[in-house]
């Protein structure tokens, strides 16, 4: 019975010293593989990450192999990037790299590239990032017939608007609500950043189109005409509905931009075709509803002047409430879409720095 047993403890110590040190990528990281287990593990430090719009960002990814299995070359690693739409059910390609063979795709050419920190680094760097960028992204490591993912969240910062044209609440479809956006300087906001907005304190009682397709609303202050004074703060959610025949308002994201925004100081009121012409005149275009939002959210741009924007309509940013000059809260308030020929506002203007 003892032999047996001072058997067995040596065989345990022996596979404990010849399986204690599998491999070591890093000079602070031992992991350990089981026998059975996975032979490529690839990890990302931060799950998500943060920037704004014109900057430049790392998403993180590592990927650690065990070498008793592969040996030591690493010219038979292909490495993917890949962004995952908003319903997760499609990846959109961004870059693949496999030795000395790189490619980058549609929008992502000539702004991305692996990192390359160390020889098991497969981080990817965006460049001059855009609102577009905004999302998952999936770090997809292959060696052989092993494989394993990693996903990074590019979070921008910015603002939520709530959106609607000329034509008044609850005219557009999903396409004309992207297009709206898109027009003013935004994308179609996602759930996350309409979330992070109502978190924020946004109030707003009209539904809109998110980037899911989903159709919702946030409410701080739960009230009758909306969902019911006693229900719960939250964001309202009506669902998925038809992308072409259904309508709605929508919701708008914008960043920083690279330019000036700024109220032009004229010695008359103008006109809508007399506002374009004076921006013009200014070197300047009229600015755009997003440029208004961000100016206002972002740099705490604060104008108590009605002014001309290029959708046609009249709005003023207030950062600072005050009496006649939005009293009760710091807000870009909306004057409506009036008549182009009232010659009764001045003109916001915006000039891009090249």
């Amino acid at each position: 019975m003892m032999k047996s047993l001072l058997l067995l403890v040596l065989i345990s110590i022996c596979w404990a010293d010849h399986h204690s040190d599998n491999y070591t990528l890093d000079h602070d990281r031992v992991i350990h593989i089981q026998e059975n287990g996975p032979r490529l593990l690839v990890e990302a430090e931060q799950t998500k990450v943060f920037s704004h719009r014109g900057g430049n960002v790392t998403l993180p990814c590592k990927f650690y192999r065990d070498p008793t299995a592969f040996g030591s070359g690493t010219h038979k690693i292909r490495i993917k990037w890949t962004k995952l739409t908003s319903d997760y059910l499609k990846e959109v390609d961004v870059f693949v790299s496999m030795g000395y063979h790189k490619k980058a795709y549609a929008g992502y050419q000539g702004r991305v590239f692996l990192k390359g920190g160390s020889d098991n680094d497969a981080s990817l760097v965006i460049a001059d990032l855009t609102l577009e960028d905004y999302g998952r992204y999936k770090c997809e490591v292959i060696e052989g017939l092993e494989d394993d993912t990693a996903v990074v969240a590019l979070d921008l910062q910015g603002v939520v608007f709530p959106y609607f044209p000329r034509l008044g609440r609850y005219n557009l479809n999903f396409h004309e609500a992207q297009q709206a956006c898109l027009d003013q300087d935004a994308v179609i906001a996602s759930f996350d950043q309409l979330y992070d907005a109502w978190r924020g304190g946004l109030d707003w009682c009209n539904a809109g189109w998110l980037s899911d397709g989903s159709v919702q609303y946030p409410i701080t202050k739960p009230r009758e005409p909306c969902g019911g004074q006693n229900t719960v703060p939250g964001v309202r959610n009506y669902g998925f509905w038809d992308k072409d025949k259904s309508r709605y308002d929508v919701f708008c994201f914008t960043s920083n931009f690279n330019g000036r925004f700024y109220y032009l100081i004229h010695p008359t009121k103008l006109t809508y075709d007399e506002a374009v012409q004076a921006c013009l005149n200014d070197g300047a275009q009229i600015a755009k509803v997003g440029q208004i939002f961000a100016a206002w959210k972002l740099l705490g741009y604060d104008r108590c002047d009605a002014g001309w924007l290029a959708d046609g309509s009249v709005r003023y940013p207030i950062s600072r409430p005050r009496r006649r000059c939005s009293p009760t809260e710091a807000a870009v308030r909306f004057v409506g879409f009036p008549d182009k020929k009232h010659k009764l506002y001045g003109v916001y203007c915006f000039r891009a720095y090249n």
